[in-house]
């Protein structure tokens, strides 16, 4: 992120500077470009899928320590029975020990972490007076299986000391996750969307079954991290490849859609954790139901933005004769139409053969740009907090549905359900009444909706999942919205520092949301208190952001810092008519 390369500066300057662009952007409005969207976009669902398929991979079910010999009687409370797996569904950790005698007369009381063999009982009672030798488990364990059959915490025994390993998968992916962002978007400028597309996706594909077969956990982890950094790729990547494929018009909708593709991955997870309970047969089924995007990708091309940024005229020639046979258009665009006027002398000639063109010495841009002024270093804190505040919060609803009380798959479900509405929501929201006077709201009634649940009874978990579900609708607004508010509210020559340095804050609330989650082992509902407090600020400060609906997008700092700001008359008069002719 220390400097604009030449690639990504050509390409900003063709999607958002040239006037040109439009007429290409309106060419890209059809058949070819829809079929292309959509197979794109179906891939996605493939990383929401392994993004939140660890809910289910790292399930704990109840379980107590194991004892040598054979378990004869069981006693819990007031009940009885003749095995562990008669009592185990029933057993809470946190209102006594089971009580077991063994086939050798010996009897003991089971907790979770530790077992204690009484000394010379009288009697098979569940209390007792006399001595006991107290011990921890050595690694054995019973489980109850009725709700998971196979889990890797139940395969390895990642419980008591060994709990923390099952913790850390979740923040050992996204932090994944944040490798691979900034890896292959960076490779993604140099060698063109279209390889990364296809690297990602044979690798999604290759890691994901491979994490099914792993054997021991340290190997799982490792697979499941190169998994994250594919997965991490493919979602930056396509964003990108989607942008370039899609014209003016629909670019808030297509954008904002990829989000949704996401979402269905979510509830994929929901419904195949719910209908096969053994993980790695789920890891497998999960990896392999967007195969089919592999016979596709293949046959993908690149953008034609990528390819003029690069000088491949006659390439981006070949790709515009086949997008208007596909789309059975009797004109032609023709490359010399789109470029600049100083270079159409030369159109012909760049077709045959680009020409080596010395670059241009450039100024080096670097992160503190985004502080140039007070004004400026507000803005971007602001802009970094919401990108925070967006990845903390969908991760925490998400991760945290399975704890909300009720059927986890049921409430993982509707956490990826009612992305779907909110995104339709947020699209004629931001067309309509403005960027932010719909991403402040948003944050605030998710702040709001989260806080409420201090006040609803432990006893009415619907109305709790109901304000759960009212804050991740609503922070999924926020979270979908922010990728192109933050394109325009900076100019173009620090535009990808911009939201490159977004998205690491983003990358850096999904690495600490896991922890977040597990805080609801302190209070069910403490994960979404932390996020409804931070949204709450972070949206009061969303007000003081200037609006950017029906404005151009700014070129220079001095025009990106003038944003917000009651212009003069004359000033005014020229804005419009700056407007109107890039229009």
């Amino acid at each position: 992120m220390g400097e604009l390369n030449d690639c990504c500066q050509i390409t900003y300057h063709l999607l958002f500077s040239s006037d040109v662009c439009i007429c290409l952007m309106h060419f890209l409005s059809l058949r070819y470009q829809a079929c292309l969207y959509f197979a794109a976009v179906f891939q996605a669902i493939a990383c929401g899928i392994h993004y939140l398929a660890s809910v289910f991979l790292v399930q704990t079910p109840n379980f107590v320590c194991s004892v040598p010999g054979n378990i004869t009687d069981v006693l819990y409370g007031n009940l009885t029975g003749f095995s562990l797996e008669d009592i185990l569904p029933i057993f809470k950790s946190d209102t006594g020990p089971l009580v077991v005698r063994t086939a050798e007369g010996e009897q003991w009381e089971l907790s979770r972490c530790r077992c204690a063999l009484r000394i010379n009982p009288k009697n098979f009672t569940y209390d007792f007076d006399g001595n006991k030798t107290v011990k921890a488990c050595d690694g054995n364990f019973v489980y109850d299986l009725t709700e998971i059959y196979q889990s890797i915490v139940t395969d390895w025994d990642l419980v008591c000391e060994d709990e923390w390993l099952a913790k850390m998968c979740q923040p050992t992916f996204m932090l994944g996750v944040l490798v691979g962002a900034l890896v292959f978007g960076d490779i993604a400028d140099r060698v063109g969307r279209v390889r990364i597309l296809m690297f990602t996706s044979l690798c999604q594909f290759g890691f994901g079954v491979s994490v099914a077969f792993s054997g021991n956990y340290y190997f799982f982890l490792v697979l499941r991290f190169l998994l994250a950094m594919v997965s991490s790729g493919y979602l930056v990547v396509v964003f990108v490849y989607v942008t370039e494929f899609t014209g003016i018009k629909v670019r808030t909708w297509t954008s904002m859609h990829v989000h949704a593709a996401f979402a269905v991955g979510i509830m994929v997870v929901a419904l195949t954790g719910y209908l096969v309970r053994v993980w790695w047969i789920y890891q497998i089924i999960l990896s392999t139901c967007t195969s089919p995007f592999l016979l596709l990708c293949w046959k993908f091309p690149e953008t034609p933005f990528y390819l003029m940024a690069k000088g491949r005229y006659k390439e981006t020639q070949t790709l515009l004769d086949a997008i208007a046979r596909f789309n059975r258009l009797e004109c032609r665009l023709k490359v010399q139409e789109l470029l600049e006027p100083e270079e159409r002398e030369n159109g012909k000639a760049l077709l045959e053969e680009a020409e080596q063109r010395p670059s241009q010495p450039e100024k080096k841009l670097s992160i503190l740009d985004l502080f140039g002024s007070w004004r400026m270093a507000g803005r971007t804190c602001t802009v970094w907090a919401i990108w925070f505040i967006g990845s903390l919060g969908y991760y925490v609803f998400s991760l945290g549905s399975v704890n909300l009380g009720g059927n986890q798959y049921v409430n993982l479900f509707l956490a990826g359900a009612v992305e779907l509405p909110s995104y339709l929501v947020g699209c004629f929201a931001m067309d309509r009444i403005g960027r932010k006077k719909t991403c402040a709201p948003a944050l605030l009634l998710a702040g709001v909706a989260c806080m409420l649940i201090i006040v609803v009874p432990a006893d009415i978990e619907a109305l709790a999942i109901a304000l759960c579900m009212t804050g991740k609708f609503a922070i999924a607004i926020a979270f979908g919205l922010i990728y192109l508010y933050t394109c325009e509210l900076y100019p173009t020559i620090i535009r990808s520092l911009a939201v490159g340095s977004g998205s690491t804050m983003c990358r850096v609330g999904s690495v600490v949301a896991p922890f977040c989650v597990y805080l609801a082992d302190i209070w069910t509902y403490l994960p979404q208190l932390i996020v409804g407090i931070l949204a709450f600020i972070i949206g009061v400060l969303t007000l003081l952001l200037p609006e950017t609906l029906g404005r151009p997008l700014t070129t220079t700092l001095e025009e990106a810092e003038a944003l917000g700001r009651k212009p003069s008359k004359k000033n005014s008069a020229l804005g419009n008519r700056d407007a109107e002719d890039r229009m």
